[in-house]
């Protein structure tokens, strides 16, 4: 993968999310440029982490939102109308432990069946770092006050809430990984 995927993925994401959605435009565009600072600790993938954070969150566009679940709608969105790259479809499909989420909305068979996890974990994590260290507003913030901030808005009882909950120790875990990571590169 090169450079012109990631302008492809900003044009993909622009044009789906900036004017229906310009808070999440907004988030994904503080969550790709999380991605491009991890650059050298995933060298050859940089330009896939960098797509994926891109369009992570594109299956919120009101337009592609066919399940009410956005992973899944925005890796439809990417493999059906776009013929995308298989990993970063199923990257987007499995961001920040879908995978558990689409249990709580009973759609894991579903996900998991369509879009198997990869067996990256380095990658997977790096894409979990970028979403949960990164605000609705696209700043900086840690992954504690992210997923406090992802309970206020949603509530304890709703879906997203219940799953948040559930998934937290995996989060930091992700980070903490991805955190020893970059502690680790030269400088």
């Amino acid at each position: 993968m090169n450079d012109s995927i990631v302008e492809w993925a900003t044009q993909v994401a622009e044009a789906e999310l900036r004017s229906p959605l310009p808070r999440r435009w907004a988030h994904t565009q503080g969550v790709a440029g999380r991605a491009a600072e991890l650059g050298s600790a995933l060298a050859k993938d940089s330009a896939l982490l960098v797509s994926a954070a891109t369009l992570h969150d594109i299956g919120y566009a009101p337009r592609l939102a066919t399940t009410g679940f956005h992973p899944l709608d925005g890796a439809r969105f990417l493999r059906d109308e776009h013929g995308a790259d298989e990993r970063l479809v199923r990257l987007v499909a499995n961001h920040s432990f879908a995978l558990l989420e689409a249990e709580e909305r009973g759609l894991r068979e579903e996900l998991a069946s369509e879009f198997p996890l990869l067996e990256e974990p380095l990658l997977v994590d790096a894409l979990v770092y970028c979403d949960m260290t990164t605000t609705p507003d696209g700043g900086r913030t840690t992954a504690e006050e992210r997923v406090a901030e992802i309970l206020g808005r949603y509530g304890d009882d709703s879906v997203v809430g219940r799953f948040i909950r559930r998934t937290a120790p995996e989060i930091f875990a992700a980070v903490g990984r991805v955190e020893t990571a970059l502690a680790a590169q030269p400088r």
